[in-house]
């Protein structure tokens, strides 16, 4: 016994020095498990009750076993999209997400606002976000802001302090590509950070290649094409386009080989629904709103470019 006691608290002595090299909270944290243990209270409940309220469920049975319960609150989750055309999807997921996260506070009582952090090198690609926009995806535009430092670094230290601060009810850090200045140390001190204040950061990579990253998961999410809307009396409308579709790989995670899904998002519910494979049929008599050629004939040029260069008449070599 006193050998775990003296273990304990030379956890708890290793536990302040690093909050003071970092910055955080974490001694009064440690003070208060220190008076727990000392008191003799178990921490079985507490630790199963911040279990619970450490995950978001997606709704979606399948991918929330796939992700242990959910996507974590209290870790870094990445969003990538691999080609700049398909930027729209991942700043899409992640807005999704927010939404619920929003429901779940305004539920719980907390109205706490939502901070997303745009790169400004790929602001100018993905576009900023729109409030009547937000408010029709299912997002409260009076509790979202919006930040768009001139600079990864300043871009990097916003995020950081955000997260410390736990005044947000998320922090979505939206960069470009796989820039230098964003490895995997600058990837594990935000880790540590959101960790210490169990508060979710959603980094979203636009056109981003794999690497490296203290995430939990990684997500890879690409368009899918819609449904028809559906009507009250169960019929599709016809001409209309439906809610959004996500095609999500979870690229890593403790699973072991990737695994895709397809999920609706329903903005007004604000709840994500499982998509079997979509259907491309189309009504009787219905036809595509560009039915005609995919490319116009050539106005003043051949149909097929000439081959560039000259062909010369040489010697056979054998």
């Amino acid at each position: 016994m006193a050998q775990h006691a003296l273990a304990r608290e030379r956890l708890f002595a290793l536990r302040e020095t690093i909050a003071r090299l970092e910055g955080k909270p974490a001694p009064a944290l440690a003070a208060a498990e220190r008076e727990a243990l000392a008191s003799g209270k178990t921490t079985r409940q507490a630790a199963e009750r911040n279990g619970r309220g450490l995950r978001l469920p997606f709704g979606v049975t399948s991918l929330d076993e796939a992700m242990e319960g959910g996507l974590p609150l209290d870790a870094v989750t990445e969003i990538r999209s691999a080609l700049f055309r398909e930027a729209g999807a991942a700043s899409g997921l992640a807005m999704a997400v927010a939404a619920r996260l929003q429901k779940q506070g305004a539920d719980d009582g907390r109205f706490q606002p939502l901070l997303w952090i745009g790169d400004a090198v790929g602001t100018l690609e993905a576009g900023r976000p729109y409030a009547p926009g937000l408010r029709d995806f299912g997002l409260s535009p009076e509790r979202f802001l919006h930040a768009a430092p001139r600079k990864l670094d300043e871009a990097l230290w916003l995020a950081e302090a955000a997260v410390e601060s736990a005044a947000f009810s998320a922090v979505v850090f939206e960069v470009r590509g796989n820039p230098a200045h964003f490895g995997l140390t600058e990837s594990r001190r935000l880790s540590l950070r959101v960790h210490a204040a169990r508060r979710p950061l959603l980094l979203v990579r636009q056109a981003g290649e794999e690497e490296a990253s203290s995430a939990v998961f990684r997500l890879h999410v690409e368009p899918a094409p819609s449904g028809l809307r559906p009507l009250p009396d169960g019929s599709k409308l016809a001409g209309s386009i439906g809610n959004p579709i996500f095609r999500l790989t979870l690229e890593k995670s403790r699973n072991p080989a990737p695994l895709s899904f397809l999920l609706e998002w329903n903005p007004h519910e604000r709840e994500f629904l499982p998509v079997d494979e979509p259907s491309f049929a189309r009504p009787p008599g219905e036809q595509s709103a560009h039915s005609g050629a995919q490319l116009p004939a050539s106005v003043d040029r051949p149909y097929r470019p000439q081959a560039m260069g000259a062909l010369l008449a040489f010697e056979r070599a054998s």
